[in-house]
């Protein structure tokens, strides 16, 4: 039994604890399931509670460029009101629910940058202390899964993918941020938009699907950002045929030119969401029976991911993450 963190807050001679997730990657709206290891120091202590820290590496924009920092999304106490012997071992198992907005680390096993963590917290007669931080994964929910695949064999590629701190107009949202998946255009769309950005919003009833494509102007006009949004039923997922689908909201952004107003008009702490009619928050919500299920297997979306992204910057950036969240957990 290895132990990641040394209580150091708490005393020395104190306490020391590791905390281990379940293997495989969690699902948004799922338990996220583990174990907190406690060992005891060289005398008895009172652990007051144990908690959890679910933490996401946000950007934010401002008035001086654009900035990065870590955002606690979600709080769990998972024990406490208890006497830890000295050198005593005990393990508490836990299961904690995961928002449903909770964003997508990977498609198909490939990491799309984005970069979670699970910090524990320990609190001992009146003193608290930040424990080991450890990487958390999440696949996404049937229905995002479907919308990437999709994309993917229409031929959109993968560029990047980051959480972005603000809030979505006219949409459901509850989180303090939300994720953009940046997407290269289809070749059949490349005359249209120079680049598209999808958001999903997950909640119990289904996922909001935001797209903001970034069209390209004409001769005698400039470009603009173009927003709609669409709505599905989770239980849609395994009866709609999703190529044909994602086809259809792709062709009603870039048809109907004067349907969708500028991403600056409305400012970005807010993009303006827009329905399957072109009015303010107004959600397509699809039926099923359009065509045949999605095909199972890799999708060229998540080829593209292996593709597009070096395994190495992305584990440098996990790495500067864990170690800067290490470090703060040091000077506190």
């Amino acid at each position: 039994m290895v132990f990641k963190r040394l209580l150091g807050a708490i005393g020395v001679g104190g306490p020391s604890v590791d905390t281990v997730l379940d293997g495989g990657a969690a699902l948004p709206g799922g338990a996220l399931t583990g174990r907190v290891l406690l060992r005891g120091g060289g005398s008895a202590v009172d652990i007051e509670h144990i908690g959890l820290e679910l933490i996401a590496r946000v950007e934010a924009e401002h008035a001086e460029g654009e900035s990065e920092g870590s955002v606690v999304f979600e709080r769990f106490t998972v024990a406490g009101g208890f006497r830890l012997g000295e050198e005593e071992e005990r393990e508490l198992p836990f299961s904690v629910p995961l928002p449903w907005e909770t964003p997508v680390t990977e498609l198909h096993g490939q990491p799309l940058g984005v970069v979670l963590g699970v910090r524990t917290e320990v609190a001992v007669a009146g003193a608290r202390d930040k424990g080991d931080l450890d990487p958390l994964a999440v696949r996404p929910l049937p229905v995002q899964e479907a919308v990437l695949e999709a994309f993917g064999r229409l031929g959109f590629g993968f560029r990047s993918a980051d959480l972005e701190y603000g809030h979505i107009g006219g949409t459901g949202q509850r989180l303090p941020f939300y994720q953009e998946i940046e997407l290269t255009p289809a070749p059949q769309y490349a005359h249209a938009m120079n680049e598209l950005e999808l958001t999903f919003l997950a909640a119990p009833a289904g996922v909001e699907v935001v797209l903001e494509a970034d069209k390209r102007g004409g001769p005698f006009s400039a470009g603009h950002d173009a927003l709609t949004r669409f709505t599905v039923r989770h239980e849609d997922a395994p009866g709609l045929d999703w190529q044909a689908e994602v086809d259809g909201w792709i062709r009603r952004m870039t048809e109907h030119h004067d349907a969708y107003g500028s991403h600056a008009a409305y400012g970005h702490d807010g993009h303006t969401a827009y329905g399957h009619d072109g009015g303010p928050g107004a959600g397509h919500r699809s039926g099923p029976g359009l065509g045949t299920a999605v095909a199972a297997g890799a999708a060229g979306l998540a080829v593209g991911v292996a593709g597009g992204m070096v395994a190495a910057e992305v584990v440098d950036e996990i790495g500067d993450f864990f170690e800067g969240e290490e470090d703060d957990a040091d000077e506190a």
